[in-house]
């Protein structure tokens, strides 16, 4: 759990966001963090998150049930209220080109925020299931 709490205390270092739930999964060993909030410090507190987890996270040892592509497999951003889908869409692809640009991590954009069709289904991109690093910035 220390580095998890380190995960989650990077997140709530941003004003403006809750963290309501952490879910580590023993099998998989793969935590889900759930948080709310206004769009723009959301944004932020994923950024940090990820940032913290690519800092500590050593994929090369990590072990678990589930194929991931990464130290932060997944960072769904989902419309609660207020807000569209396609605003959504446009905040979720902002944090991806942030991520790609700044910590020079790969990023996919999938579901409603895919750039192509081909990449809406999460299954469907390229070595999701072979748990390899996939060497590419943001796939449109």
């Amino acid at each position: 759990m220390h580095i998890i709490d380190q995960i989650t205390d990077a997140m709530k270092t941003v004003e403006g966001i809750s963290v309501i739930d952490v879910d580590p999964g023993k099998a998989t060993n793969r935590t889900v963090v759930t948080m709310v909030g206004e769009p723009e410090p959301i944004c932020e507190a994923a950024f940090r998150a990820v940032k913290k987890a690519a800092e500590l996270i050593d994929m090369t040892k990590h072990k678990g049930a589930h194929p991931r592509f990464g130290a932060t497999d997944v960072c769904p951003l989902v419309p609660v209220s207020n807000i569209t889908m396609e605003e959504t869409v446009e905040y979720a692809r902002k944090l991806a080109e942030r991520i790609g640009k700044e910590l020079n991590i790969p990023v996919y954009c999938y579901e409603s925020a895919a750039f192509v069709p081909e990449r809406r289904n999460l299954a469907s991109i390229p070595g999701k299931v072979t748990n390899r690093y996939v060497p590419f910035g943001i796939i449109h």
